[in-house]
C-alpha cells in the first residue's frame, strides 16, 4: 500500500492561491487575460485561482501529456486537446499544477505562441526548478518542492489521489 506523507494542507493551499491571485490581479488589471488551464491536474487548482481573481478572465483547456501512468516524463510531448478560444492579441496565462522538467510546459508555451498572443506566462501551482531540463521561467510559482512524486488536489498518479484536498508525497 502507497503511503501519503503530508507537503502542503488544505489551509496552506487556501494561502498560496489567494497569494498567487493577487499579485494576477495587479499585473493584469486593465489587460484581457486568457488562463489557459493545462489539463487534467491543473482543474482544481484553476478552479480555486480564478474565483480568487479581482479582474475578468476568461478560460481554455489544453490537454498535453508525458508521463502516461508512470512517475517520470518520457520527454515526448502529445497534445490530447487544443485550446478553442481565439487568443491572438491577448495575454495568456498558462496554469499548471506542477512544472517538473519543463518539458511540457514548454511545449504548451511554443504551440500557444504560435497563435500570435499578446504574451504568454506561466503559473505553476508547485514549481520543482531543481529537476528542470527546458529554459522556462514560471513568475508565478506557488510552492518550490524538492524531490518526490506528488499527489492531491489535481495531481495523480495512474488517475488516482487528484480529490486530496492536501497535496502529498506519494512513497511506492
Amino acid at each position: 500500500m502507497p503511503e501519503l506523507i503530508p507537503v502542503l494542507s488544505a489551509a496552506e493551499l487556501r494561502r498560496l492561491v489567494f497569494d498567487l491571485a493577487q499579485r494576477i490581479t495587479v499585473d493584469y488589471r486593465g489587460r484581457d487575460l486568457v488562463m489557459i488551464g493545462v489539463l487534467k491536474g491543473s482543474f482544481v487548482f484553476l478552479s480555486d485561482l480564478i474565483r480568487q481573481l479581482g479582474i475578468p478572465v476568461k478560460v481554455d483547456f489544453v490537454q498535453a501529456s508525458s508521463y502516461g501512468n508512470g512517475t517520470e516524463s518520457s520527454g515526448r510531448i502529445q497534445l490530447l486537446k487544443g485550446v478553442n478560444l481565439d487568443i491572438r492579441d491577448q495575454d495568456v496565462l498558462v496554469v499548471e499544477d506542477i512544472v517538473d522538467t519543463g518539458f511540457t510546459v514548454r511545449w504548451i508555451i511554443d504551440y500557444l505562441a504560435s497563435m500570435h498572443p499578446r504574451s504568454v506566462g506561466v503559473c505553476a501551482l508547485i514549481d520543482k526548478q531543481a529537476r528542470r531540463k527546458a529554459d522556462v521561467p514560471i513568475p508565478y510559482a506557488g510552492y518550490m518542492a524538492g524531490d518526490g512524486f506528488l499527489v492531491g488536489y489535481g495531481l495523480d498518479h495512474a488517475e488516482q489521489y487528484r480529490n486530496l484536498p492536501e497535496v502529498c508525497r506519494l512513497k511506492l
